[in-house]
This record gives C-alpha cells, structure tokens and sequence, in this order.
C-alpha cells in the first residue's frame, strides 16, 4: 500500500499501532470490492422493478374481491 502513496504523504497515513480505529478503516477500504455491492444494487433493483410491475398490473385490472374464486386465481399467479 505505501508503494502506491508518495513518500511525501505517507508520515501522514496512521499506522495500526497509532490508533487502531484507522487501522480498521483502511482494512475495510482495502478489502471493499465495489462488484459484489453493484450486484446486490442491481438484484434489490430489479426486485422493486418486479414489484412496482405487478402493482401496475393489477390496479389496471377489474377484479371482484368478492369473488373467492378469482382471488385463488390471482394468489396461484403470485406464487409461482
């Protein structure tokens, strides 16, 4: 990592015995992998994309919410 910093700066990144606090930072920004989280962005988004969706679809359909029937039909198509 120090290879990466001017020699000029580095008097100036905390070492691990100074406060271990910063350590733990720089271990954290170290190990961070930006992919894994754009991933799981991209699943959440999608998700809320599926659910904003079927909301659409079914507030533009006319269904009796009295009919027992119908609300099987519809609870069989959301579990699947």
């Amino acid at each position: 990592c120090s290879s990466l910093v001017p020699s000029s700066l580095s008097r100036f990144l905390p070492t691990a015995s100074a406060n271990p606090k910063a350590a733990l930072k720089s271990k954290i920004v170290a190990e961070f992998r930006p992919q894994s989280l754009i991933d799981e962005l991209l699943l959440y988004k999608r998700s809320e994309d599926q659910i904003e969706l079927k909301e659409k679809q079914l507030s533009t359909m006319r269904v009796d919410v009295c009919s027992t029937e119908t609300l099987k039909c519809l609870k069989g198509n959301v579990s699947r």
